[in-house]
């Protein structure tokens, strides 16, 4: 959300950015905002007028009756009487008013960065650079599901009997190798300096309106029926709500935690869900990272942030690449994006693991998450990042090990967190 002195002073400015993110169906909303915040601040001054008034007849009341003028008390006191009334009407006005420009102003995007391409949907996104060499083997690499099936790793009929559509069992070495890359990634980033945690999987409304847009909110989250409580689509949502109402010191800055959590997301829409495979599910799990730190240090955290991630795939000898997300597949919250793309040997092409964001002041306003300096308190700036969700990676990690005989090799790495184990084989 936007400083709403930012919208007085830069309506042009906030209009042109609204049309980046081609957005044209919101340029009515700044309008509006002004003309209702004009409003608000008239009706507050008129308030403040009224009761200036009315403390000076006040005291008239307590002299008139003093002097035994009582017939000319109760006429000042009708007058005081009116002015109450007025009052009433002028702050309800006010909530109304203020309730609307809210309303209004958590629909306007975010401020972009100068350095995001313009473009209208992820179709735009930018590659920027790639880490290591995408190979394709000269043997057939099947379709992931039917690889997992013929090791015995996985179980989507029963899933469909206990849970529908979108969900899933995993099993054996795959269940342990799905594990071992969310511990690895665990250590990897506690061994970074980043505190690790483990944090509510259910979160109130305000939270959840704190940390993303309606919309994103609506196409997301899981409601728990009769509670305010939403499921999470991700741990971020609950490790930036920590800080939630908080007033931070400089000692405590930056906070640099990473978070392990189960995630439910609907996962509707044009995509859909995944018949056979786990590319889309209703429910995954991840290690998350973030990051609240001053405004003049988050791109600096920022360009940390997702090549840590690329320093973990790496690891696991899976090639990546950076996709700079161009302005109109920028959330409305996010001031600057990247995607980490996998290289998927089968596709012969990259398919998204993991995101990167810089969400500047806007869930920091939206939750008030502060600090005080010289100048008084103001707002921190919040980042995010994947450091690997599963099952993505886990497929990205299968189809980059996978071997001409069926079997899986499992990196030197990760050995450790599977007994030893240094590959998965079919089963006969």
């Amino acid at each position: 959300m936007l400083d709403i002195k930012f919208v007085r002073e830069n309506p042009d400015l906030v209009k042109e950015n609204i049309k980046k993110k081609f957005q044209d169906h919101k340029l009515h909303l700044v309008d509006e905002v002004l003309e209702e915040d004009k409003e608000m601040r008239a009706s507050q001054q008129k308030g403040d007028e009224l009761r200036a008034e009315r403390k000076k007849i006040s005291k008239e009341i307590g002299l008139l009756m003093k002097q035994g003028k009582k017939e000319e008390a109760e006429k000042v006191k009708e007058k005081v009487a009116q002015i109450a009334k007025e009052l009433v009407d002028l702050e309800e006005k006010e909530n109304q008013l203020r309730e609307s420009v809210r309303d209004k102003m958590l629909q306007i995007p975010n401020i972009i960065d100068p350095s995001v391409p313009i473009g209208k949907d992820d179709s735009e996104n930018v590659e920027v650079q790639r880490f290591g060499e995408p190979i394709v083997p000269d043997y057939e690499i099947p379709y992931h599901a039917d690889i997992i099936k013929s090791v015995n790793g996985m179980d989507k009929e029963a899933a469909g009997r206990t849970s529908g559509e979108g969900f899933y069992f995993l099993l054996g070495d795959i269940a342990r190798l799905h594990e071992a890359m969310i511990s690895c990634a665990r250590d990897f980033m506690i061994d970074h300096g980043f505190t690790y945690a483990i944090p509510p999987f259910m979160i109130h409304s305000d939270v959840v309106t704190g940390v993303m847009s309606f919309p994103e909110m609506q196409a997301m989250m899981y409601k728990i029926e009769g509670e305010d409580l939403y499921l999470i689509g991700t741990s971020e949502h609950s490790m930036i709500g920590k800080f939630k109402g908080q007033i931070l010191t400089k000692e405590e800055l930056p906070v640099h935690m990473t978070s392990y959590s189960p995630c439910f997301r609907k996962e509707g829409g044009s995509h859909g869900l995944e018949e056979r495979g786990l590319y889309r599910v209703h429910q995954f799990e991840k290690q998350e990272m973030i990051v609240i730190c001053e405004p003049e240090e988050s791109m600096e955290w920022y360009e940390k942030m997702w090549k840590l991630t690329v320093d973990l795939f790496r690891s696991w000898d899976v090639p990546v690449r950076q996709l700079e997300c161009c302005s109109g597949d920028l959330a409305d919250l996010k001031v600057k994006s990247c995607d980490i793309e996998a290289w998927s040997p089968r596709q012969k092409k990259y398919f998204e693991v993991g995101s990167c964001s810089n969400l500047g002041d806007a869930q920091a306003r939206r939750l008030q998450i502060r600090t005080k300096g010289e100048k008084g308190t103001y707002f921190l700036h919040t980042l995010n990042n994947t450091v690997v969700a599963s099952p993505r990676g886990l497929i990205a990690l299968i189809e980059n090990n996978y071997q001409e005989d069926g079997s899986i090799l499992i990196p030197k790495v990760l050995q450790t967190y599977m007994g030893g184990k240094e590959k998965i084989t079919k089963v006969k």
